[in-house]
């Protein structure tokens, strides 16, 4: 197995434990909530989901939850199969595993994995709250 790069997952759309679907309490079940959050990037809707993209620009942000990943190995497994991911990743996948830096309620920063949208967002409507639920 790869030596993965973060402990911690960033969540901002279905995977948010508001959601309550199969997916968002498969990662309740493995993993600890540790804080909400936000990091550089802007959110879009993409249908029945959102899809983020990360940002250099700090004035525009995407809201969630990070998680510390019990078994990475196993919940990563499952949530890149969920996310549209192939085992080796494509430009074509609908969405990427990428790291950012996140800035937590608590007032610290934590290197944490990210779904990042990987495909164009040129007619995607922009969520301009960065927040899924309030979309």
């Amino acid at each position: 197995m790869k030596q993965l790069k973060s402990k911690y997952l960033f969540v901002y759309g279905t995977l948010l434990q508001d959601c309550n679907n199969e997916m968002s309490q498969f990662l309740e079940q493995h993993a600890e909530f540790v804080g909400k959050g936000f990091f550089c990037g802007r959110l879009y809707d993409v249908n029945e989901f959102p899809g983020a993209v990360s940002s250099s620009d700090m004035s525009k942000k995407v809201y969630g939850s990070i998680y510390k990943i019990t078994n990475q190995e196993l919940v990563f497994k499952v949530l890149d199969e969920y996310e549209g991911i192939a085992a080796e990743q494509t430009d074509l996948d609908l969405f990427k595993r990428i790291i950012v830096e996140a800035y937590m309620e608590a007032g610290y920063t934590v290197k944490t994995w990210v779904y990042e949208y990987n495909l164009p967002t040129i007619n995607l409507r922009l969520i301009p709250s960065g927040r899924y639920l309030e979309s």
